[in-house]
């Protein structure tokens, strides 16, 4: 039996949500007349509010404006390691490391699922020791430059259940031999949290705690721990 614990990363793992602030770090490291240009994304966000774009839109429209339209993997690689390691010193909460070593010292493998970019998410889950990271992929062109196209869709919601399952399939897995262990923030991982032998609600908001309470998940909090 495979066991596999899986964890969200933003909010779950770590204290605040990582995009925005994984972008400005970029944007001021790299080319800081792109800060200029947040104001912007601001207004993508109010649009997705207003759901005239959608999640995934809002990722393509803030990647053009504060990292380029085209990063070489070189430079991609080394700001994401930079955002990384500043995450690593004070942005991921104790419970989620204790939790993580927990899960590792019990045999089970560790796989991030996770909405954010893999191209830093990945570097984040390395310092943590992940086995596998599954997150949302970006196009490359053929120079391998990274860009701001989605390749595939956003892992997010029903999507994500869907990218595990190809994972698992990938790897040789299937899912009656596995015993999955799942950790998540918010109610849009619902479809994750149903399909696990054993569901954690952490550091839930209100709608995934009154989830939670109805389907008789169990609750954590590691903001405080």
């Amino acid at each position: 039996m495979q066991r596999l614990a899986i964890y969200d990363m933003d909010k779950t793992i770590t204290a605040k949500p990582t995009w925005t602030r994984f972008l400005l770090h970029v944007a001021s490291t790299r080319a800081p007349w792109r800060l200029a240009l947040f104001p912007v994304v601001g207004l993508g966000g109010l649009a997705y509010l207003a759901r005239r774009i959608d999640r995934a839109g809002l990722k393509r429209l803030s990647h053009r404006l504060l990292l380029g339209r085209a990063l070489p993997p070189a430079e991609m690689t080394a700001v994401a390691e930079a955002f990384a390691e500043l995450e690593l010193k004070k942005g991921v909460l104790q419970g989620a490391r204790a939790q993580i070593e927990a899960d590792r010292a019990a045999g089970y493998r560790l796989v991030m699922a996770t909405a954010s970019h893999r191209y830093y998410a990945e570097a984040i889950g390395k310092r943590l020791g992940f086995d596998d990271v599954i997150g949302t992929n970006a196009k490359r062109d053929g120079q391998g430059h990274i860009l701001s196209e989605l390749e595939g869709e956003n892992c997010y919601g029903p999507v994500k259940l869907h990218m595990i399952e190809n994972w698992l399939a990938a790897q040789g897995l299937l899912r009656a031999n596995c015993h999955v262990r799942a950790y998540s923030d918010h109610v849009s991982d619902a479809p994750l949290l149903g399909w696990a032998d054993e569901a954690f609600a952490v550091n839930a908001h209100g709608p995934l705690a009154k989830l939670a309470q109805t389907r008789g998940w169990s609750r954590l909090d590691w903001r405080h721990s």
